[in-house]
């Protein structure tokens, strides 16, 4: 990890403390996709067995989310909790998933709040209920709102302007910022980040879920505007995508993408994609469960008030060696 360079909240202390726990199990096993899974069956530390939610946002055919399941089933796994998780990108359907979770008394709920407005009234429900709640991944702005003391996650704003400086630094001319998920709060973070400080930044939305129509929607504007010189999508398969378009249209922007999948590590590796900037989901689903187990079986909070933060962490050339084999076991 002295690799990275990772830029730490004021409480990467408590992240460091409770991820020791996590370097234990580093198997990186996948859940089925599906509207529920279970992790359990590994080595329980005695006392009760614990039945913990996980309620996310999750777009259909994202692969992002692999990994966020991964972590959360190691940490089910090694502490013997029935994890169930269910998703939905739809705000009233995601706040019912919440209240299913309530009224089948689960003991804890880790929740991510792209749909903050609806889900945030549900989550403050099973506060009041004696469920608690950890947010992940999304809300960092509202999760104390939600009645959650705890949040693990990355600063899009800050990793939105981490980019803006590079582009700044290599005298770019023009970035595109491919936004994939209408109305995600974390989304047009990151791109508000990016125009930050590289003020020439234009959004371009397109559906994440067709990516035939991201590849020519994206090579459409690159033949229209030669004036970019840089690409940024918010996800690893959107970078693909890029990519191809970049080639469609003959245009040599330069691509740069949010969080990883082992084709944008590739990619990275044959000099394709510039850098990703990554959130390191395994950790977060990981850590989101873990901490819900210390808070259950032992009055723990992490991050003493702050959120905890799990990114942003650059992986380009100088480091894409050492972390290339985690990208093919859903670990990074």
């Amino acid at each position: 990890m002295s690799t990275r360079k990772f830029w730490r909240g004021a409480a990467v202390g408590a992240l460091a403390l409770a991820f020791a726990a996590a370097c234990s199990s580093q198997g990186g096993a996948q859940s089925q996709p599906g509207a529920a899974s279970s992790g359990g069956g590994g080595a329980v530390t005695g006392g009760k067995n614990y039945t913990i939610a996980m309620i996310t946002h999750e777009q259909a055919g994202d692969t992002f989310w692999d990994k966020i399941r991964a972590g959360a089933k190691d940490a089910a796994a090694t502490h013997g909790i029935d994890l169930k998780y269910s998703n939905n990108e739809n705000g009233p359907e995601n706040a019912t998933l919440v209240q299913n979770a309530i009224d089948s008394k689960v003991d804890g709920i880790a929740l991510t709040l792209s749909n903050a407005s609806q889900v945030i009234p549900v989550a403050q429900k099973a506060v009041a209920a004696g469920i608690p709640v950890v947010v992940f991944n999304q809300g960092i702005d509202d999760y104390i709102k939600a009645g959650s003391k705890m949040y693990f996650g990355s600063d899009e704003d800050l990793a939105g302007q981490t980019i803006g400086k590079k582009i700044t630094e290599e005298g770019g001319g023009k970035a595109l910022c491919i936004i994939q998920a209408q109305g995600s709060v974390a989304l047009e973070t990151r791109c508000a980040g990016v125009k930050k400080t590289f003020a020439n930044t234009e959004n371009l939305q397109v559906n994440g879920a067709d990516l035939p129509s991201v590849q020519s929607t994206i090579s459409a504007k690159l033949q229209q505007d030669k004036a970019i010189t840089h690409i940024v999508t918010l996800g690893a398969p959107i970078a693909t995508s890029a990519i191809a378009a970049q080639g469609d249209a003959g245009s040599t922007a330069k691509v740069i993408t949010f969080d990883l999948n082992k084709d944008a590590a590739q990619a990275i590796k044959d000099g394709k994609i510039e850098f990703s900037v990554d959130q390191q989901p395994y950790v977060q689903g990981y850590m989101a469960v873990e901490a819900l187990w210390l808070n259950l079986t032992n009055g723990n909070d992490l991050g003493g008030g702050k959120p905890v933060l799990t990114g942003p962490s650059i992986v380009d050339k100088t480091n894409i060696d050492q972390i290339l084999p985690y990208t093919q076991k859903n670990t990074r």
